[in-house]
Parts: structure tokens; sequence; C-alpha cells
């Protein structure tokens, strides 16, 4: 088990550390009650308004000496610096010798940073914009002449949570199309997705993107295999198939030619692109699709605004140095090791499972950069679900469980609007709606903290034990004007550059996922038995054996 001892390593960090550790013994018993109640201005203090979000922190359990102490930590980390060099061409994923330069997909054209990887850039978002136009159009046609009306993106992890999620949160946001146009997702390599799909769709008037970085992950190209089968069975065999059916997006145009994608349906990424942190490129075609290319065109104009105000606000004022820098103090100091993202938008149904590959395949890790283990908690667990269901669920625990969560509740302030809606005929309805989704997040996140102090006076009187809540449970507040893909981009970079900020803190590497890999190595080892290709049981472990032999019909006796 990690001892929660001193996680930063760097000399100057130590003495700041020793002062954060000396005001968490004086302040671990102090109540958010008291917090409040000691200063009126509380909320001013510790909330941040920049563009198309308001981030509220002032429920989490620091007072200002803490919340300076926090941002000398950050600077003895030299946060600035890792800052500079994120937003550079540096290898700063050491132990792959790339840069993590996500940050370049959503620069502008006229950019004078990074020129030649800026016109790369746009060069391929220009041929996606160029197809998706198309498509819309109803100019992008099948092998039999049909205008495609179904489009199924085939892709995991990254290539898949990603473009879910946000096609999912800006479904609101369609555009017209010539003819009606429905995007899918499939991820699963057990082909259940698949089978179920399939019987819904016509092969004449479906194209399928496949997504893969390597072009070579098992999962995806399983997948592909099978709806390629399924053209050819239903269409027959010919090149028409493979141009007017399939889309390739990855770094490996040879591995796409190969496979028998077409040149000109082929999107390019490059291997400075992290899978979690590539939806701003052509793998977002998805997202294109259902939003446009001017929504899309929003999305990465709001990422790019939060990539300015991450690299210029004060750190006191900067709301992902801040996000990072309370999940420090959280994890660190006040021992809180799971984390809870509420989101109270159904449209943003996806986005505690997006997080979860985002914060825990970067920061789940125990070796820092020097190559030695870490001696502190990194990243939390990271969990949660749309809030308005979360409450018939898990707020049990979060209210009078035993465990130490901190949580981000997230929330619209509009929504319904009449320009957005003018098709619903009962909008008002949908708004009073929106409005008790709205007095629920701010309910739950005042309970959590405040405790029986939020209850009404006469509630207090002889309370049983169970009826009773301890609070001071801390949470964060975000608050977006309206979801838009504007304010949804702002969001997504908000929280990449907070993992950012918590790597450099833990000093260690957010941008490579080693731990992902060798299971996958390990099951090929095991795919030969299963297929009666290999019998030699004998290299595995005993449990492995006893499986395998279920799983192959063979009993001892």
């Amino acid at each position: 088990m990690i001892k929660h001892t001193q996680p930063f390593l760097i000399a100057e960090g130590a003495s700041v550390y020793e002062e954060l550790s000396t005001l968490k013994e004086h302040f671990i018993d102090i109540h958010l009650n008291t917090l409040f109640t000691s200063d009126t201005s509380r909320f001013q203090h510790f909330s941040v308004e920049y563009d198309e979000v308001f981030f509220d922190f002032s429920k989490h359990r620091i007072d200002q000496q803490i919340l300076d102490r926090l941002v000398d930590l950050a600077h003895a980390q030299n946060l600035g610096q890792w800052i500079n060099k994120l937003f550079s061409a540096e290898k700063i994923n050491y132990t792959e010798q790339r840069a993590a330069m996500h940050w370049a997909l959503r620069l502008p054209q006229e950019t004078s940073l990074q020129p030649e990887i800026t016109a790369q850039v746009h060069s391929q978002l220009d041929h996606m914009y160029a197809l998706v136009e198309k498509i819309h159009a109803g100019q992008y046609r099948g092998a039999t002449g049909e205008v495609i009306q179904d489009v199924v993106n085939i892709g995991v992890g990254g290539s898949d949570l990603g473009p879910l999620m946000v096609t999912h949160a800006l479904s609101d946001f369609k555009v017209p199309t010539a003819k009606p146009l429905a995007v899918h997702f499939v991820s699963t390599m057990d082909g259940s997705q698949l089978s179920d799909l399939l019987h819904q769709l016509r092969p004449e008037t479906t194209l399928f993107i496949i997504s893969s970085k390597s072009f070579g992950t098992i999962d995806t190209l399983s997948n592909a295999q099978t709806v390629r089968q399924w053209l050819e069975k239903a269409l027959g065999s010919n090149d028409k198939i493979l141009k007017n059916h399939f889309i390739g997006v990855s770094t490996k145009p040879e591995k796409m030619t190969e496979w028998g994608i077409a040149t000109d349906k082929q999107l390019l990424l490059w291997d400075w692109v992290g899978g979690r942190y590539s939806l701003w490129s052509c793998i977002g075609l998805p997202i294109a699709l259902t939003i446009g290319v001017d929504g899309f065109k929003q999305l990465l104009a709001g990422a790019h605004a939060i990539d300015q105000h991450f690299q210029t606000a004060p750190f006191h004022q900067n709301i992902p140095v801040l996000m990072g820098l309370l999940g420090a103090w959280n994890n660190n100091f006040l021992d809180i090791q799971t984390h809870a993202v509420l989101p109270y938008d159904g449209r943003l149904k996806y986005f505690a499972a997006y997080l979860q590959q985002l914060e825990m395949e970067s920061n789940g890790k125990s070796t820092q950069r020097n190559g030695e283990k870490v001696n502190s908690a990194t990243c939390p667990i990271v969990w949660g679900e749309v809030g308005p269901n979360a409450q018939h669920a898990f707020y049990q625990l979060l209210h009078q469980g035993t465990h130490s969560v901190s949580c981000d509740f997230i929330a619209p302030v509009k929504r319904y609007n009449a320009n957005q809606f003018t098709y619903v005929e009962n909008a008002a309805a949908l708004v009073e709606q929106h409005h008790l989704a709205l007095s629920n997040c701010l309910a739950q996140s005042r309970l959590l903290a405040f405790g029986n102090q939020a209850l009404a006076a006469n509630e207090l009187q002889d309370l049983p034990t169970y009826k009773q809540y301890d609070g001071n449970q801390p949470s964060s507040t975000i608050l977006l004007k309206e979801l838009n893909p504007y304010s949804l981009g702002m969001l997504i970079a908000m929280y990449e550059h907070k993992v950012f900020v918590q790597s450099v803190l833990w000093n260690i590497n957010p941008f490579d996922q080693w731990g992902v890999e060798k299971g996958k190595e390990i099951a090929n080892q095991l795919l030969p038995i299963l297929n009666r290709e290999q019998e030699d049981l004998s290299t595995f472990d005993a449990s492995t054996q006893g499986l395998l032999k279920i799983l192959l019909g063979k009993t001892d006796g």
C-alpha cells in the first residue's frame, strides 16, 4: 500500500509541503459551516468567472492561507515552466519520445505558432470538412449510388469515448442534411454492439469510419473485418465497397491502404496526439457530422480559449490550475481518494466515462519521471453519473456513508431557449424541468457541504441519528452559460489541463499508458488456446488453466 507521506520531491517544494501538512493538522477538524460563517465574502473570494464558465470552489475545505501555499507549491514544482514545455514541441512524453501537442489541434489557422504543424493540422481538418459537407449535401453515395444515411464509428478508447461523449452532449445542435443522418458508435470487441446495430442498417446507405491511431488495435480491426464481410455478403465483393463505404483515421496511411481504404478517404493523425486527447483531430469526424463544420470549429475555439487562459492567467485565477491544486489538496492532504463527476444535464451522460479515461489513464501512475516509485497517492478513482439519476443510486453513500468523496457538479445556466427550441411545443414545461434539475444540483452540493446546517430549523428537533448529515464533503460547481460547442470545448480543455497540473505536482508522465499494453499481450498468448490452435496449458497459472479447461469443455473427471 502506498504510504501517504511527502509526495512532492523537488527540494524547493519540501518546505511548502511541510507548511501545508502543518496547516492540514490545524485545519482537519474545521467544518465548512465554520469557514462560511467566518468569511461572509467567501463565495466571491473562492470563485472565478472566465468567458462562458463560472467556477465556484468555495465549498472546498481551504482558506486563503492554504490556497496561497498551494499556489506556492505549484511554483516550487516549476508549473509555469512545465506549462511552457507543454505548449512547445518538446518531447515531454519522455518514455515514448514524443511531444504532447493536442493543443496544436485547436490553434487558429492564422496563428504564428508552430506554422508547419498548424499547416499540417488544418490540411487534414479541411479534408475532413470537405467530406462532412459532401455527406451533408447528399453527394456522398454508397456502392449502389444511394445516399449515405447512417455512419458507424468503429474505434475504442479515445477513438470512441471522446466522439461519443461530444456527439451525445451536442445532440441538440444537429445540422440539417439532405437526408436524415444518424451517427452510431461501436467499440466492444465481443461483437455485441455490432450485432444489434447491423440488423437495423441497410448496407447500401451505411458508411463506416475506422478510427485507430495505430491501425493495429485488434478490437477495432475485428469489428472492421466483420462489417466488411457484412457489406460484401449484401453487395458483392468489389472495389466500390471499400472505396465508398469506409473512411480511415490513423497515423498509419500505409496500413490503411493495405487494408483497402482509398487514399482520398484517409484522414491522418500524428504521434504527438494521445488517443484520449484526440477528439479535436479528425478522430472528431463523427462530431463534425453531428454538429457541422461551423459547430466543430466552435468546439476547437472553446478549447483554444482555455489554452490561452491556462498559459496567461495568474495561478490564483487560473481555473485548470485551481482544479489541479484542489484535487491534490483533497488527495494528498485530506486523504480523499475518490472523486465523483455529477453533471445535471442528461446530454452529459457520457462525460464521467470520458473523464475516467482522461484522468486515470493519464495519472494512474506509480513511477516518477526520475524512475523512482512515488511515495504518495496519485490519481483518485474517478466515477460519476448524470446527477438526477445518481441521486437515486449512490448519493446515499455520499451523504451518510463512511467514505470521504470530493465532487464536481456541472450544469448549464440556460437551456431550452426560444431561439434554439422553437419547434418544442411545450418549451415552458421543459424550462421548468431544467429549473428542477438546477435546484437539485444546488441542493445536493449544499447538503454535502453543510450537513444538518442545511436543514430547516424545525427539522432539527429530536432528529434521530439515521436522519442526520455530517456534511463537510468538498465540491466544486461548474456553471456553463449554456451547453454548446464552444462551452463544451472549454469544459473538456479545463479537465485536460487539470490533469497536466496534477502530473507536475506528482512528478509523473501523464501522456503514456504502459499499464494498458501488457494485458493485450497476454491476451494474445491465450487466444491460440481458445481457438484450439495450441494445446499446451503448462505455462499458465493454475487458475487460468482451470478456467481455460472450462471454456474449452475439458474436465478432469
